[in-house]
């Protein structure tokens, strides 16, 4: 019980309990930020150790819609300008790699400083898709960098796992001018390096991180609001992937009272990972 108090603790939710001689609750302990956002920079959300909704809440347990997709995905066909780089579906890593790295199929090159191409386990059983670089990631070239790099830190920490456990890859390897949303145009450019690296990863589990990550990923216009708390569904190469959407680490930190759902997206996903044979 204790080190479930420190995983939530790592993501910001203060779990407070009652003492056994009746007297004012306090706190299960002091909060961690070694890899999370710095004090004070965001609120905390307060849950009751009696009715944790990470595992009570209805969103955190698949029901009758668990297979129901707004509309199943497979690979889209490829732009001229991305056929012309090559047969990227059957790329090895290194090569995919490469092309990623020179790639000019969009306007976005332009503007870049390198490509974020992704980082983590290329084995791994879970794979977090987000957005697209920011300007930390387009200098660094590696996602989810700077503040929201730590809380999902710190949210990879709360499920048992580290950053280089899983992968982490964005929809687009090209950061978008002042971080505005991918544009149709982009994102049907920078499809088939994601498939790729998909099928490469073959991965148990894939975690949506915000609006547009699971929208491009499952091809809907569905808000997220109704797309989290329960599984999707992913196909490639034939093999179906289920897809759980939660919240981007950004949106947590502007948004701290939602960590709680958060936590349960991540309970799901852990059930349809240890529930998916490889």
């Amino acid at each position: 019980m204790a080190d479930r108090y420190a995983r939530l603790a790592a993501m910001g939710i203060d779990v407070w309990r009652t003492r056994a001689t009746g007297a004012a609750a306090t706190p299960a302990g002091p909060r961690s930020n070694a890899a999370g956002p710095r004090p004070g920079e965001e609120g905390t959300v307060r849950e009751n150790a009696k009715s944790r909704p990470a595992m009570t809440s209805p969103a955190s347990q698949p029901d009758s819609r668990a297979t129901a997709v707004p509309r199943e995905t497979t690979r889209p066909a490829a732009s001229t300008a991305v056929a012309e780089r090559g047969d990227v579906a059957h790329m090895p890593w290194d090569e995919l790699a490469r092309v990623v790295s020179t790639c000019r199929a969009c306007a976005l090159h332009a503007g870049r400083t390198q490509t974020v191409f992704g980082v983590g386990d290329r084995t791994a059983e879970w794979l977090f898709i987000g957005e697209a670089p920011g300007a930390e990631e387009d200098r660094q070239g590696e996602p989810f960098v700077g503040r929201a790099g730590q809380l999902l830190n710190s949210m990879l920490f709360a499920i048992g796992t580290s950053r280089d456990k899983v992968y982490i890859a964005n929809i687009l390897k090209c950061r978008p001018p002042n971080n505005r949303d991918p544009q149709p145009e982009e994102s049907r450019c920078c499809r088939p390096f994601l498939d790729r690296q998909i099928a490469l990863i073959g991965p148990k589990i894939i975690v949506a991180l915000g609006r547009i990550a699971a929208q491009q990923l499952l091809q809907t216009d569905t808000p997220i609001g109704r797309l989290r708390g329960r599984l999707h569904q992913h196909t490639i190469d034939g093999r179906r992937i289920p897809v759980v959407v939660t919240y981007h680490p950004a949106y947590l930190l502007r948004s701290p009272q939602e960590k709680v759902k958060a936590w349960a997206d991540l309970q799901l996903a852990r059930q349809a990972a240890a529930s998916t044979t490889a």
